[in-house]
């Protein structure tokens, strides 16, 4: 009786064992962050010393990388210790290069190989000056076939996702309700659905009841159709976006602080001040920290804290997306985050 007693025990504890390993498998597979955006850019960072216009200028620092709003929210999930799978379009030999380095900072990838080259745009730092300036190539179009192919890989991902994120144009001529569409399938499989996005595609997702969106202060005007000269006016748009099917919005504004709403309370968030080298993805950035706090069951306000320190930190860098976590939890302790009256 003893002998079989202890072998039942074994048995007992063995099973409980491969219980917890599927369990914490589940866990883990469910656990990942899916970042899709249509237009990714092979990213090239040019830093001068001081830069004169209609001239020869030669840059003491040249930096190439991957880039583009959702690679650069997908690099920086990834620095936050996320698991993370970027999906988009990628093309000719610009799409390789941006499948090597992403693979090689641990970033999953699902793209679909298209025939139109990869974009690239160039950012120009002149230290001199203290400016930025963004060389923007626009996307080409891609097979209409392409988009069928991206849904398909979507659909089969989101199962096993918390979130879904949604960022940057569409390539010329792309489904205006894609978006939408994506929405509405990360709500079937219980995903938090984010969207950055402006104009008519962020228009036609505000339908499907995204989770969040997240456009800055220029993009909100653009969508909306109106300037927004102060704060009052952003919070009234940001009230339409939700009336209209946000569940949260949040309107970013470079160094100006960020506004948010989640139809109950609106919050302020003051970013700390910086030597910023190149703001650019810095909104990325902040869509990435803001995204990994809700699914851990931050508020809005708190998520907005940590958003708005990943978004400092991505100042600090010369490439878009490429931040320490270290450098973000330091800055965290500098934001200020306020509730205004409703």
């Amino acid at each position: 009786m003893t002998r079989i007693g202890s072998s039942g025990g074994e048995r007992l504890a063995r099973n409980r064992a491969n219980d917890l390993l599927v369990e914490d498998a589940y866990q883990a597979a469910h656990a990942m962050i899916l970042c899709l955006g249509p237009t990714p850019a092979a990213q090239r960072v040019m830093i001068f010393r001081r830069l004169t216009l209609d001239a020869v200028n030669r840059a003491h620092t040249t930096l190439d990388g991957a880039a583009g709003k959702s690679v650069n929210v997908a690099k920086v999930l990834r620095a936050l210790g996320e698991p993370v799978t970027a999906t988009g379009f990628l093309g000719g030999d610009r799409g390789e290069h941006l499948r090597e380095a992403l693979a090689a900072r641990g970033v999953e990838l699902d793209f679909v190989a298209v025939s139109a080259r990869t974009r690239e745009c160039v950012t120009v730092i002149d230290e001199a000056g203290g400016t930025v300036t963004e060389l923007v190539e626009e996307s080409r179009p891609v097979e209409p076939a392409a988009y069928e192919q991206l849904a398909a890989g979507l659909q089969r991902r989101l199962p096993t996702c918390r979130a879904l994120v949604l960022s940057g144009t569409l390539t010329p001529g792309g489904p205006v309700d894609f978006y939408r569409r994506c929405v509405e399938w990360a709500r079937v499989a219980g995903a938090l659905s984010v969207v950055d996005a402006q104009g008519p595609p962020l228009v036609e997702a505000l339908t499907a009841r995204p989770g969040l969106v997240k456009p800055n202060r220029v993009e909100l005007g653009t969508t909306i159709g109106r300037d927004l000269p102060g704060e009052s006016a952003v919070l009234a748009a940001a009230r339409e976006l939700h009336a209209r099917g946000a569940e949260r919005v949040v309107v970013t504004a470079g160094a100006a602080p960020t506004l948010a709403f989640d139809g109950q309370t609106c919050w302020r968030v003051i970013p700390p001040r910086i030597p910023a080298l190149n703001p650019i993805g810095s909104g990325d950035a902040f869509t990435a920290a803001l995204t990994a706090s809700l699914v851990r069951g931050d508020d809005l306000g708190e998520a907005c804290r940590w958003g708005a320190a990943a978004g400092a930190a991505n100042a600090l860098t010369p490439m878009a997306g490429e931040v320490e976590r270290a450098q973000i939890e330091a800055l965290f302790k500098q934001v200020r985050v306020e509730r205004l009256p409703t």
